[in-house]
């Protein structure tokens, strides 16, 4: 068998975490990973519920250490829970926020034990082959799906990415994040990197510009801040200083350059964004303020059959095929689209929501917005797509005016509504259920017949 040790901390007063301005050691960490542990329910799937990320990883390392797997989806709408019980029945749900969803509910403790300070606990190792968790996708283009992933994968997937973005120099990074632990970017970037590269995570995950910036100031550098663009782009509108960071990550959604460059003058730091799925974790990396390719991570290949194409090799059991649409440019570099299912086609000519949600938040005074394209009906009339934009200064008129400057007419929208906001999720994204959901409250069924049919 092949163990992995869980963590490359070397020593116990080496601190993994950063909890209200109080640092816990490493020996306080897995003594409340042993506390812990004791407490677990006996099924052996765990719905890891926790907002805070020290209570998020004492409970990911508890479930490990007593062979549990913990289901990690990004979001808790009652069709995506009500599909987690129908995979895993056996589920108990332990969480710090007091939402039990109906499930069997273990509070994350409100008090931990002290551990002895003459203690000196083994980091445990375990079998690469443990099932871990079960990351489900989204739900951005339908139905959330599990994929498991195994210890020997993560820790492959994630020190290659830490390799990538120089993390494993020696020095003892400080991790911040604004994405939840449970998202596969979260699960990989700011919880299993940190434990690979020895880095100190902060506990507290911060949801407006200010608080964010508060909790980058409150840690000592080198120091990474992990987000989205979402996240980024609000941070970016605030007309305040920004702190100064060592290394700025971003993914879920393509950055256009401008925006990349911006966020590197504003931060004082190199911006990389990170291309990968829940089905591959992370498999390539760009700096977009200067350059629009990608590269892979070593190890990782492509593999060509017929129209499909297959990324191989590294931390990946098999190949996986590629759910974007993409150009290869040479064997580690590639050009990025936007996903297949993200491909429109209307009257003969075909875009991407990708390319028209950018296009849509290019537009000077449109702070958020999204195209939607309905599901087909069976009545012969053709299916039009509809657009959503958060723009307070604007009327719609003007927004289709902008657009036909750079869109075909066959997809400008028909209905666009201006909103307050959009339904987006703690990553960013916006599942295709509650787009449904806004498209029909806000359209209405008699206008949606004759505007988007």
């Amino acid at each position: 068998m092949n163990y992995l040790p869980m963590m490359t901390h070397r020593s116990p007063d080496d601190v993994v975490a950063i909890r209200q301005g109080h640092g816990v050691t490493l020996r306080q960490f897995l003594a409340d990973v042993n506390y812990t542990r004791l407490l677990l329910r006996p099924g052996r799937h765990l719905l890891n519920t926790c907002q805070d990320s020290y209570h998020f990883m004492v409970t990911l390392a508890a479930a490990m250490a007593a062979g549990k797997t913990s289901l990690l989806p990004s979001t808790y709408t009652t069709g995506s829970v009500k599909k987690i019980i129908d995979f895993a029945p056996d589920l108990f749900c332990l969480g710090d926020d007091g939402n039990d969803m109906g499930l069997p509910y273990l509070a994350f403790p409100t008090s931990l034990p002290d551990a002895p300070v003459d203690s000196s606990p083994a980091i445990p190792r375990l079998d690469a082959s443990l099932p871990v968790a079960y990351v489900f996708t989204s739900g951005s283009t339908g139905t959330p799906v599990p994929h498991l992933k195994t210890w020997g994968n993560l820790v492959h997937s994630v020190r290659a990415e830490a390799q990538r973005l120089g993390l494993l120099d020696g020095r003892t990074y400080t991790v911040v994040g604004t994405v939840p632990p449970q998202h596969m970017y979260g699960f990989e970037s700011t919880i299993l990197m940190a434990w690979q590269c020895a880095a100190v995570i902060a506990a507290e995950r911060h949801f407006y510009p200010a608080d964010i910036c508060t909790g980058i100031s409150s840690v000592s550098r080198p120091r990474v801040l992990i987000s989205t663009p979402v996240h980024l782009r609000s941070m970016l509108a605030a007309d305040t200083p920004l702190p100064s960071v060592d290394l700025l990550l971003s993914a879920t959604a393509p950055l256009t350059r401008d925006l990349a460059a911006d966020a590197e003058a504003r931060f004082s730091s190199e911006l990389l964004e990170i291309y990968g799925s829940t089905e591959t974790g992370v498999v390539a990396t760009r700096r977009t303020s200067q350059t629009e390719e990608w590269h892979l991570l070593p190890e990782l290949s492509w593999i060509r059959k017929g129209a499909r194409i297959e990324i191989n090799g590294g931390h990946l059991k098999q190949a996986v095929e590629v759910g974007d649409s993409i150009e290869i440019v040479d064997e580690k570099h590639f050009l990025l689209y936007g996903r297949m299912e993200d491909l429109v086609n209307i009257a003969g000519k075909r875009s991407s929501i990708s390319y028209l949600n950018h296009q849509l938040i290019s537009i000077s005074g449109v702070l958020d917005g999204v195209f939607f394209m309905p599901d087909e009906t069976d009545n012969g009339r053709v299916t039009r797509l509809v657009a959503f934009a958060v723009a307070p200064d604007l009327d719609t008129e003007i927004i289709i005016e902008r657009l036909k400057q750079c869109v075909d007419p066959a997809f400008i929208p028909r209905p666009l509504k201006i909103v307050d906001g959009l339904p987006r999720n703690a990553t960013g994204k916006i599942s295709r259920e509650a787009l449904k959901a806004m498209a029909v409250a806000l359209i209405g069924k008699e206008e949606r017949s004759s505007e988007i049919l």
